[in-house]
């Protein structure tokens, strides 16, 4: 029978990068970068909340890595250190290997060590902690915005959740666009390069994990400001062309979640920058509204001109 330690040694051993001692000890040693601040962020993913059982477990590698390295992204931060604390219901070596595969092939294209953890078992529920660094005063945070900064969103939000509503409520979607929302669930791509190019550009940032309305609103709240998002200038062709139904898009790209694209707000004067950050990256960035003040809320500006209070509708835990 293989044992904890095994299990480790077989899977979760690997040599670092940057790293005096990783795993093998009480705990792991590392030096941040002179002039760098620690960035440190944590998350866990569920069986049955976050993902289905059946989720390929090398998908469910690369992603439980991915949504923490976003984190560390929409600090404008670069990642460096992750612990991988796992509780599994048996010590499946092939479920193992393949989990281990997907995990380690996103922290290589990211640059990250492995340094520690623990396991046990029980449900399965998978929990990086993620080690990161920034320098001094240059991370982005939520609450830089300020009125008549300009909204943006990169990439393409609202895909992951037609994903999930094809996985399980049987939405139909088209054949050409199916294989891109999987992959947008199963293995969402961190805007790693992106976060830190946004230093010194973006006045607030965070990841979009919870739906775009829903995190908006800790922008607008950290920052004391109010929003107006353009229907024209939303993301939504694709999705619309995905699943054919433009309510149901709108829906995705304003509520659906597990995107992990970043959203940002910086000063109009920095545009020419943005669109230049978007060619070197290969990576669409959307400007879609502007930050108004507190006491107009958060409103849809329609097509027609006519402006609609706007719900901060995302997903909670508790809640949902």
């Amino acid at each position: 029978m293989t044992s904890e330690f095994d299990l480790i040694r077989r899977h979760f051993t690997r040599p670092t990068r940057h790293t005096d001692l990783a795993g093998g000890d009480d705990a792991a040693l590392w030096r941040t970068t002179p002039g760098h601040q620690l960035v440190v962020s944590v998350d866990m993913l569920v069986e049955g909340r976050h993902f289905f059982a059946n989720t390929d477990p090398t998908d469910l590698g690369w992603k439980s890595l991915a949504v923490n390295v976003s984190d560390i992204a929409a600090m404008g931060a670069t990642p460096r250190w992750a612990l991988l604390a796992l509780a599994l219901p048996d010590a499946d070596a092939d479920w193992l290997a393949a989990f281990a595969d997907g995990f380690y092939a996103c922290a290589d294209a990211f640059g990250v060590d492995l340094v520690g953890g623990d396991t046990t078992r029980g449900p399965r529920n998978l929990s990086v902690t993620m080690c990161g660094e920034v320098p001094t005063g240059h991370a982005i945070r939520r609450d830089g915005a300020r009125p008549g900064d300009d909204l943006w969103v990169s990439g393409q939000p609202g895909r992951a959740a037609l994903a999930l509503w094809h996985l399980r409520d049987a939405l139909t979607l088209d054949p050409g666009h199916r294989d891109a929302c999987l992959a947008a669930l199963h293995r969402p791509q961190p805007r790693a390069a992106l976060g830190v190019a946004l230093r010194g550009v973006a006045s607030a940032m965070l990841d979009v994990s919870d739906g775009l309305l829903g995190d908006l609103g800790h922008i607008l709240d950290a920052s004391a400001v109010g929003a107006q998002i353009l229907a024209t200038q939303l993301p939504e062709a694709a999705l619309i062309a995905a699943c054919g139904d433009t309510t149901r898009a709108r829906q995705a790209c304003l509520s659906g979640g597990d995107d992990y694209e970043l959203l940002f707000t910086a000063p109009a004067a920095q545009r020419d920058a943005i669109a230049r950050l978007s060619t070197e990256l290969a990576l669409p960035l959307h400007r879609i509204g502007a930050l108004t003040p507190p006491a107009d809320g958060l409103t849809l500006h329609a097509a027609d001109g006519s402006t609609a209070p706007l719900a901060r509708r995302g997903f909670d835990h508790f809640s949902a």
